[in-house]
């Protein structure tokens, strides 16, 4: 049997399974190489040219990935195939014409850099797309076509020969001037035992000379190192351990004979070894809980969603290959099935119709996925779950609830809800099909109503926009239509109780006067006096049916400048009307008034008079500017341009005419003034010098009103020397700034005034002074602390010092001095009851001659007061008993007697210098 039958037999027959392997491996750094180390591609059968596949064939669109971290190296592809090879841009083609691809066919590629010595291999497989697999065999044929594979394994594989010509039943074979080595097979996952023998490298000159076997390359002498290893006497190659297609599907080894000495004997030959795929592999849903929709109502075939699972195992074998099914559905309502699946791309459709979201809105879905292309019995498998949604549509059309609503709203009201709108809709919540739509078909021409959808209930509240008036409208009969914000599903009529009728009464109520001109305009001359009736500002009750009587008040007169009859509505004036008042914007001036009527509740309404005033010439020209400057010298740019400003309005204001007086006479004779324009004349020097000073020229402005007004304004303008470019020098400014005679006499007198104020406070300081040392103190003039510096640590000698009877501290053996003590005897220590005296009471602002008589009083109180004793008796503040067994304090003698030696407070630093100083120096006093 054919080599490469039995490991395709092999590959669909194994049924063990050693889990899923779905942890995928983290993320490392770019790295130069195959995207993968096994790569599958498909070829499909329009490439054939009959059975055959031409030269240069591209086999599939499918391309082998070659990663080079951008550094942009130039990379060759060789293959092991001579029949198959990789392009540049990572596409299999056909190197030569192959007669046919009826098996899969695996390769060995391997990039290789132009001016980089690193060479990198990956394994391609390729299989034609769709061809037949052998049935499946039972676990006893399974072993045994397991250990066909191990046998027909070459058993020897010798060294080439240049001079060879013919290929040896061993398996090699001349193919063009190459010895190609066949590939070496090794099921994966094999339970061994191990090392287990695959071939023996032999070379033909182990007959002369003694040969040494080595093999190099990954997964003998680099990692993973260990996993094939060579007798280097008798050549036997063997697998140490069980192999893992989906982590190394390819090993690529080189084969080498030397002599005792080291020496090369054979040219190194390559050795290809695949690992044949088992079934070991669970399928892997990409997501335990997919999620999917459809919508209700929807047509038998309609897509649902796609569930994918995906297979470590080869894909082009049956261990990859996955069959999806559906196991179950929850609710099996309206049938068990209503859903299938496409057993090979994993797509779910519906297969019968009847899905009504209003009935049932989520199906639930188990899936299994099986490999072996579904095979149960010796496929594996896994499943997932399927939330199936189902959408809703616009089935169902609103409902009122009832054919005939009412409501009513009282007059002149706004955004007041009269009533509202129930509905019923079976579509789903808060959604187009569900959100109603209302609208007011017929009943209200002028728009008085609106109808908003409450977000939460969905009912329409019938709210009033523009007001009603009971005296034009008394009740309304409006037609209300309700839809939803999507269309009807196709097929879907509206219901008859997608429509209603509602009835609206008007409630009457007091309605406030209204002016009928608001804001009301009249125009008027300024000036006018005080009693001229200006208009009539009346307004009318809308009520027509409820006879009112209207009167009227003052609401807003800024100026107090009008009045109002309350009967009538007739405005007089009050005081004259000035254009130029603070009140006056724009030459209107507005007052408000109230218009209220006797209903009830008392209803009021406003109403705005504006007052266009005309202007009258009533306001004299004012000079501007009122100080300048100029040189004491006439020069040409000593000029002053002088204007005026008018408070009235056009043609009262301007042009202006500027003149100066005729007296005093100085003034035309010192002055002249030139006009520059109607508005504008230049003040300036007529002689060629005039004095340093300041100067108020007086000039008389007139304006252009009929009949025109004058003003006679002063300009002060002083005069100064300047400067070569025409400035007041700094000496100048200050001189044309000097005082006048009467400023000096004001000054001399404010001097004056100020001296004598200060003597007076002197001379009244003095006598206040004798004052107070004629009148004797009544204390000590030692004992006087008002001026004097106290000594509060000073320290007496002690006890023995003091003179003082201590008897008087001690209790008392009797009271009966204190009892039989006249009245006006000054007590010891006891506070009898009875009222206290009256102290006087010091004046906030006391005269300093009344402190002695303040004290005296006090004094003469203080010793008639039976309630506190005087401030010269001792007093008992804890009393001890009779006697006191303590002695005295005086008494304690100090135990130091001498003989102990200070000496050693001289090491205790400078705190303690002082204190040794006292007693350490005892031997030299």
């Amino acid at each position: 049997m054919n080599v490469g039958c039995v490991i395709l037999a092999c590959t669909l027959l194994v049924g063990a399974s050693v889990g899923s392997k779905a942890v995928q491996p983290l993320k490392a750094p770019c790295r130069p190489g195959f995207s993968q180390n096994f790569y599958t591609v498909i070829v499909p059968r329009d490439v054939l040219h009959g059975q055959s596949i031409l030269k240069d064939t591209t086999l599939s669109s499918e391309r082998v990935k070659f990663e080079d971290c951008q550094r942009s190296r130039e990379v060759g592809f060789i293959s092991n195939d001579p029949n198959f090879s990789v392009r540049p841009d990572g596409t299999v083609y056909a190197e030569q014409e192959v007669a046919n691809l009826s098996e899969p066919v695996q390769f060995m590629v391997t990039a290789r850099g132009l001016h980089d010595p690193h060479i990198w291999e990956t394994t391609v497989k390729l299989a034609l797309a769709g061809h037949p697999h052998p049935l499946a065999l039972t676990k006893v044929g399974f072993e045994d076509m397991l250990s066909r594979v191990w046998e027909s394994q070459p058993r020897v594989i010798k060294f080439a020969r240049k001079h060879q010509r013919s290929s040896s039943v061993n398996g090699l074979r001349r193919q063009k001037r190459d010895w190609v080595i066949p590939p070496i097979n090794v099921p994966e996952n094999s339970r061994g035992p191990f090392p287990h023998m695959l071939v023996r490298i032999r070379s033909d000159q182990d007959k002369d000379v003694g040969i040494r076997y080595s093999i190099t390359g990954a997964g003998a002498d680099q990692p993973p190192s260990g996993i094939y290893n060579i007798d280097p006497i008798s050549g036997n190659m063997f697998v140490t351990q069980p192999l893992d297609r989906e982590e190394r599907a390819s090993f690529h080894l080189r084969a080498h004979a030397v002599d005792m000495n080291g020496n090369q004997v054979e040219n190194p030959i390559d050795l290809y070894i695949y690992v044949i795929d088992m079934n070991d592999n669970r399928p892997e849903f990409q997501n335990q809980v997919y999620n999917g929709s459809v919508a209700e109502g929807s047509k038998p075939g309609s897509s649902v969603m796609q569930v994918t699972a995906t297979d470590s195992d080869d894909s082009t074998t049956a261990n990859g290959m996955v069959r999806y099914r559906i196991l179950s559905q929850t609710p099996h309502s309206p049938i068990p099935n209503m859903f299938t699946i496409n057993s090979e791309t994993g797509d779910i459709v519906t297969v019968a119709a009847g899905l009504d979201r209003e009935k049932v809105s989520q199906y639930t879905i188990i899936v299994q996925a099986t490999d072996m292309e579904g095979n149960l019995n010796f496929g594996l498998s896994n499943t997932a779950t399927a939330l199936i949604s189902i959408t809703d549509i616009n089935d169902n059309p609103p409902e009122l609830t009832v054919r005939t609503f009412s409501g009513e709203v009282p007059e002149n009201k706004v955004n007041v809800v009269v009533t509202n709108l129930t509905v019923v809709d079976r579509d789903q919540p808060h959604s187009p099909n569900w959100n109603a739509v209302y609208r007011i078909v017929s009943g209200d021409p002028s728009g008085h109503f609106t109808i908003r959808t409450n977000p939460i209930t969905n009912e329409g509240m019938l709210t009033v926009v523009k007001p009603v008036d009971f005296e034009m409208n008394r009740a309304f009969m409006l037609t209300v239509v309700v839809s939803n914000q999507a269309h009807l599903a196709s097929g879907i009529q509206s219901s008859l109780q997608s429509t209603a009728g509602v009835t609206i009464s008007v409630q009457d109520v007091n309605e406030p006067p209204v002016f009928p001109v608001n804001p009301k305009m009249i125009r008027f001359e300024e000036g006018v006096p005080a009693g001229t009736t200006l208009t009539v500002f009346a307004a009318q009750d809308p009520d027509h049916f409820i006879h009112q009587i209207v009167r009227y008040s003052k609401l807003s007169d800024p100026a107090n400048w009008l009045k109002i009859n309350r009967t009538n509505g007739q405005i007089t004036t009050m005081a004259l009307l000035d254009r130029e008042s603070m009140y006056v914007k724009n030459n209107v001036y507005e007052a408000t008034f109230l218009a209220f009527d006797n209903g009830s509740p008392q209803a009021s309404g406003t109403g705005t008079l504006q007052i266009y005033l005309i202007d009258v010439n009533d306001n004299a020209p004012v000079l501007v500017p009122r100080e300048a400057q100029v040189c004491e010298r006439a020069r040409p740019n000593s000029r002053i341009n002088i204007t005026a400003s008018d408070a009235d309005a056009d043609p009262n204001v301007g042009p202006f005419v500027f003149e100066l007086p005729s007296f005093p006479a100085s003034v035309r004779r010192n002055w002249t003034i030139s006009r520059l324009s109607g508005d504008y004349a230049q003040l300036r020097l007529r002689i060629p010098y005039l004095e340093a000073s300041v100067y108020e020229i007086p000039v008389i402005v007139s304006d252009s009103g009929n009949p025109p007004l004058s003003n006679r304004s002063l300009i002060r303008i002083k005069v100064c020397p300047c400067d070569d470019s025409g400035d007041c020098s700094a000496t100048g400014a200050v001189a044309a700034a000097g005082l006048g005679t009467g400023a000096i006499i004001a000054i001399l007198i404010c001097i004056i005034i100020l001296l004598s104020m200060v003597l007076l406070f002197v001379v009244w300081m003095k006598r206040r002074e004798k004052e107070r040392q004629a009148k004797p103190l009544l204390i000590d003039p030692e004992d006087d602390v008002r001026d004097n510096i106290l000594k509060y640590d000073e320290e007496g000698g002690g006890e023995e010092d003091q003179d003082y009877d201590l008897s008087q501290l001690q209790q008392p053996e009797s009271l009966d001095h204190i009892i039989n003590k006249p009245a006006g005897v000054r007590r010891v220590d006891e506070r009898p009851v009875i009222a206290e005296s009256q102290y006087p009471v010091r004046p906030s602002l006391p005269h300093p001659g009344d402190i002695g008589d303040f004290i005296i009083d006090g004094l003469r109180a203080a010793d008639n007061d039976p309630t506190a004793p005087p401030y010269d008796s001792l007093l008992v503040f804890d009393y001890e008993g009779s006697g006191s067994t303590a002695g005295s304090v005086s008494s304690l003698n100090s135990i130091s007697s001498g003989d102990q030696d200070y000496d050693y407070l001289n090491d205790w630093g400078p705190r303690f210098k002082k204190l040794a100083d006292l007693y350490g120096g005892g031997d030299d006093d």
